[in-house]
């Protein structure tokens, strides 16, 4: 099977430093295997999402000699697919709608207890839906942290596949999007170690072989704070890269060679793709660069 991965970066601000670290771990597993890597971008919530965050991620990557393959997809034109699976799920009583609350499931024990898996709710009426979950992934394997296992409560929780506000749920359209991008292995920060069981059962509720999954450690600020959006993370300088670049393939686990230091970053990029090993990944799932 050839190798098909992705980068799939939301729009909620610029790529920082923890970005690049996804952006090129993904880069060099696809590249090593002589695959695809493709972008996509997730702008499945538009509150979140800042104005011109598209266009400074892919000139970012672009500066950074990370070249895509295909054209880009835009989750927001893909809601007709999302849809058209949760109003399948909803005919076939797979899904159903929830108005349950975050504070009424907080008191519950904090994990959905399906509370509304045999209520017949109003479908005009502001409601979540929630996947019956008959496929539980208590444990899965990734390909540099080994066996993980997932809590049995979290597991077995019916999750919500689209919002009481309407905006679709992140699981359902990474699974949906992987499937029709025919996706073999999903390169990844750790903090997304915990929906990858989600993720799994959403194959096998498909009926579709689950891929492979790499997750990267994760880098942190001084403060202990995973580098994100949400924290504030400084944008990485598009205008003098290679310094940046250099630092994020060294968090990554290379030794680099002086005289790849002082090549042109094209030329880096390919050194990085030709010398590209999972094993050289950090143990640590959190380090601060």
């Amino acid at each position: 099977m050839n190798y098909i991965g992705r980068f799939a970066p939301s729009p909620s601000g610029p790529l920082h430093f923890g970005s690049l670290i996804a952006a090129l771990g993904s880069y060099f597993q696809a590249k090593s295997q002589q695959g695809k890597w493709l972008v996509r971008i997730e702008d499945l919530d538009p509150p979140r999402e800042m104005p011109g965050a598209v266009q400074s991620i892919l000139q970012t990557l672009e500066a950074y000699g990370l070249t895509w393959d295909g054209d880009v997809v835009y989750q927001s034109q893909r809601h007709t697919l999302y849809q058209e699976q949760i109003d399948a799920w909803l005919n076939s009583g797979q899904a159903y709608r929830c108005q349950c609350t975050r504070q009424q499931i907080k008191q519950s024990g904090g994990f959905y207890t399906g509370t509304c898996r045999e209520v017949s709710l109003n479908p005009h009426q502001p409601c979540a839906i929630r996947l019956r979950m008959d496929h539980p992934t208590y444990q899965f394997t990734d390909i540099k942290q080994g066996n993980l296992t997932i809590p049995k409560p979290l597991a077995e929780e019916d999750f919500i596949i689209k919002r009481r506000d309407g905006l679709f749920a992140y699981n359902l359209a990474v699974v949906i999007d992987d499937i029709a991008q025919d996706v073999t292995e999903v390169v990844r920060g750790a903090d997304l170690i915990e929906p990858t069981g989600r993720q799994i059962s959403l194959y096998h509720t498909l009926q579709q072989k689950p891929i492979r999954y790499l997750h990267l450690p994760l880098a942190m600020d001084g403060n202990g704070n995973k580098l994100s959006k949400q924290n504030h993370a400084p944008a990485i300088d598009i205008e003098h890269p290679k310094p940046t670049l250099i630092r994020a393939m060294q968090f990554l686990g290379f030794a680099i060679p002086d005289d790849v230091i002082d090549a042109q970053l094209d030329e880096i990029i390919h050194w990085g793709s030709q010398h590209w090993q999972v094993a050289q990944l950090p143990e640590a799932t959190k380090i601060t660069p």
